[in-house]
């Protein structure tokens, strides 16, 4: 019986592979299904806010009189399709209506009718739904200040704070809405999964996963030995050696990749030097977020930008690595000054005693395993750099190698699953909650508009203002949502402003909103990622500490990406 479970326990990684498999396709054959269903009449168009972003989740009804004919949500791409019971005796109106949005009614024109009883086909012209402001609105605006508030402050753990946002949000909007005001209602649960990026936190741990298992062999502790023996105890070089090697690996990978895997190894080294871990990682994760900006697939928003813009891989090299490399040079001489304290009281002299020390804990405990996840390591870097080719995600491939290694290696796999940083990921969730009740309620949308208003067609000034902008509010905001809300007005602003056509507004998005997740602990990704794994090795990186360094850096950075951007265009 035991022979037995163990074999069970040996295999059900793979076992849940293939469920997952199963799970996806039992999603995706059902949609299929229902899309190739329809045959009667069919009324079909797609739905927008002003600043030309798709509006999922509005109910649109075909109304003939006071006869309801159809009716259908939109999806994620705002088109809807309503099959109708019949076609109308005579002409018919499009009812829409969604939370957070003006009611809106589409009359038919006699043209438009004909053309449905001819073909009992019609699509209809985009339909601009127009925000409205709700209590809802400034409740969710009011958490969201408090959720940063509270985080600012520190008497909560990180977690909780954004679990409290969370709790808040869902309270007022299912017990509000319906006991008090509809106006109160914010979002619902299944809307509020859309709004979470399980493409981070399936990458985050699938890569927590890999991690555990190299971290078992002793790779870490060998990297630690020989970063210090190249460095020979001069922990400046040290720093700069840590901020190049981020930077290259996160426009060659991604933010929170890079960083899930130096962290481990910069931990290893910083104790080993009697150093604060936090005068490694906090230069590093700046390092990085910096370095993403290089390329197309560095950020989540040189992705968005470069899929809206049509900007290819080398478009981005070219026009963007140049300030990145400027931009690193003025970010490593900040954190020599601002670490030179901690840098100058390890010493420079390269300690026999501590070599010693490093040199007998750098030995490979298990060489065969670290072949294997080796091989499967180097396999899943190739599929990070050109897995966008194939539409593989980097949380697919993180994954898949996670899921290969446990079946391969066969580790305890009750031990490595506890090597995954679950509080971590549940600050993702409910921060991804939190922003995207933000982005439900029109709020970055409104600033997008804003901003575009205010620029008019000056093109120094839109420039200007879309970097310092973006920055500053990617501190407060998700940069991946304010990014996608800019694009239709980055896109408006380059067709309307002289001089705009090259595409120079879309390289200050890039610039702006990745640098600014420099600015505070919840600016990014990558910051969460590296505090999470700090705190539990027991060194927590406070707000008030991030901000402290990150603020002037990420000032410091996006005036070197504005300045090269002006001399480059």
């Amino acid at each position: 019986m035991t022979r037995r479970l163990k074999l069970i326990s040996a295999r059900w990684p793979g076992l849940i592979l293939i469920a997952i498999a199963c799970l996806v396709a039992g999603l995706w054959l059902p949609a299929r299904t229902t899309a190739e269903a329809i045959e009667g009449p069919v009324v079909s168009g797609h739905l927008v806010d002003p600043q030309g972003q798709p509006v999922a989740g509005a109910h649109v009804t075909v109304l003939a009189g006071e006869e309801a004919l159809g009716e259908a949500e939109s999806h994620d791409d705002g088109a809807f399709q309503v099959e109708l019971a019949h076609v109308p005796d005579q002409g018919f109106t499009i009812h829409v209506e969604r939370a957070h949005f003006q009611t809106q009614d589409w009359q038919a024109a006699p043209e438009d009718f004909d053309a449905l009883c001819e073909t009992e086909t019609l699509h209809v012209p985009p339909l601009t739904l127009e925000r409205r402001i709700t209590p809802g609105f400034w409740i969710t605006l009011i958490t969201f200040a408090g959720v940063l508030v509270l985080i600012a402050q520190e008497k909560l753990h990180n977690t909780l704070c954004a679990l409290l946002g969370m709790t808040a949000i869902f309270l007022v909007s299912y017990l509000g809405a319906p006991l008090i005001s509809r106006d109160l209602f914010i979002l619902d649960f299944e809307r509020a999964l859309h709004y979470v990026n399980f493409n981070v936190v399936f990458l985050v741990m699938g890569m927590m996963v890999v991690i555990g298992i190299l971290e078992k062999t002793g790779i870490f502790q060998w990297l630690a030995y020989w970063a210090y023996r190249i460095s020979r105890g001069r922990v400046w070089l040290l720093s700069i050696i840590l901020m190049c090697l981020t930077a290259v690996s996160s426009a060659l990978l991604d933010n929170v990749t890079t960083m899930l895997l130096m962290t481990p190894i910069t931990l290893q080294i910083a104790l080993a030097l009697h150093l604060n871990p936090l005068a490694l990682l906090i230069p590093e994760v700046l390092a990085s977020n910096v370095g993403g900006i290089a390329t197309l697939i560095g950020t989540p928003t040189n992705i968005l930008i470069g899929s809206y813009a049509g900007l290819s891989f080398n478009d981005f090299v070219i026009h963007l690595t140049p300030g990145v490399l400027l931009a690193q040079v003025l970010l490593v001489g900040y954190v020599q000054l601002v670490f030179r304290k901690e840098y100058r009281a390890v010493g420079n002299a390269l300690s026999p005693a501590l070599a010693e020390k490093l040199a007998e804990n750098a030995r490979i405990t298990r060489p065969i395993a670290l072949r294997k996840a080796g091989i499967v390591f180097a396999a899943m870097l190739i599929l990070f750099i050109t897995g966008e080719q194939f539409h593989l995600g980097p949380a697919v491939t993180a994954l898949m190698g996670a899921t290969v290694l446990l079946v391969w290696v066969q580790v305890d796999v009750e031990e490595i699953v506890q090597a995954v940083d679950w509080t971590t990921i549940l600050f993702f969730i409910a921060l991804f909650v939190c922003v995207g009740a933000l982005e439900e309620v029109g709020f970055v949308g409104q600033v997008a508009t804003l901003l575009g208003n205010l620029v008019g067609e000056r093109l120094l000034l839109a420039i200007l203002l879309i970097v310092y902008a973006s920055a500053f509010l990617s501190m407060v905001i998700a940069n991946i949502p304010f990014a996608a809300a800019m694009l239709p007005v980055i896109a408006y602003l380059t067709r309307s402003i002289p001089g705009a056509g090259n595409d120079v507004l879309f390289y200050a998005l890039s610039i702006g909103a990745a640098m600014g997740g420099n600015g505070s602990l919840i600016g990014a990704s990558a910051n969460l990622v590296t505090a999470g794994i700090a705190e539990r090795a027991g060194y927590p990186i406070t707000y008030k500490t991030f901000i402290r360094y990150g603020l002037p850096s990420m000032v410091l950075t996006a005036t070197c990406g504005l300045v090269w951007l002006l001399i480059r265009f």
